[in-house]
């Protein structure tokens, strides 16, 4: 990573989630949630780690380990209208790099962060800029709550789907029991860079059509011609917690 990268990372952390409420304030050895994922962003090259919340409860736990909150609305449908906030609130300029780091990944590398900062700095035709890894099971390539990307020689993303993309048509015509030899599906990683003038443009634009059907928001950059770029992870990024199972598996790791 170059030394003159600049970047902020904000995490999203909203309490009420539907799956697992209180989700960022879970405690993980001795910990909240939302502090494992704050003190592996403060690892990575960012100027500044910021949690965005709408609620009191994460602000004071994240002011209680010295953490740095900023207060959004609790209207926002998604993570990236919750980021444009703060960068609203803070006055940062357009060409500023922000990266969004999930609430809810405690074990995310901050190698991987710095990797996405700077693909977007180094990809100035690209808006946004996010990572992937590969596929190797075919129940994951068939999951739907596994978000499939598909890329161009580029790296700038073509589609992002739940349904199984590619899809091997002649192969599965013959056996659907594996993935057939020279596929090579990725798996949509969460993380995202942003230049704070595309999120700017983003908030003015209307759920797209593909958007809606999917349940991706990353769908609406494609949808308006805003480029993405995508790479494979440096290094693994263990999946985030969705369930109690998931809160279950990071306290064996973490604890």
């Amino acid at each position: 990573m170059s030394n003159s990268l600049s970047f902020d990372v904000i995490i999203p952390a909203r309490f009420a989630s539907s799956r697992l409420p209180g989700k960022p304030l879970a405690d993980i050895g001795g910990k909240p949630m939302v502090q494992h994922v704050y003190q592996r962003a403060l690892e990575s090259g960012a100027e500044r780690v910021i949690v965005a919340t709408d609620d009191m409860r994460v602000a004071e736990a994240v002011r209680a380990f010295g953490g740095e909150v900023c207060m959004t609305s609790a209207d926002h449908a998604s993570g990236t209208d919750r980021l444009q906030e703060v960068a609203s609130n803070l006055g940062l300029a357009g060409d500023r790099i922000l990266v969004n780091v999930q609430g809810d990944e405690p074990l995310i590398p901050p190698k991987v962060i710095d990797q996405v900062a700077a693909n977007l700095a180094a990809n100035t035709s690209a808006g946004v800029a996010t990572l992937a890894e590969p596929i190797h099971s075919l129940d994951d390539f068939r999951n739907p709550n596994i978000v499939k990307v598909v890329a161009a020689e580029s790296g700038l993303a073509r589609y992002f789907s739940r349904a199984p993309v590619p899809w091997p048509r002649d192969a599965f015509a013959v056996d659907t029991a594996e993935l057939p030899a020279g596929l090579q599906p990725r798996r949509h990683i969460g993380i995202y860079a942003y230049r704070v003038a595309l999120l700017n443009r983003f908030v003015s634009w209307p759920v797209a059509p593909i958007e809606h059907f999917e349940a991706l928001e990353q769908l609406r950059f494609l949808y308006h011609d805003e480029n993405i770029h995508v790479a494979d992870a440096c290094e693994d990024v263990p999946g985030g917690v969705d369930t109690e199972q998931d809160l279950e598996r990071m306290r064996k790791l973490l604890g």
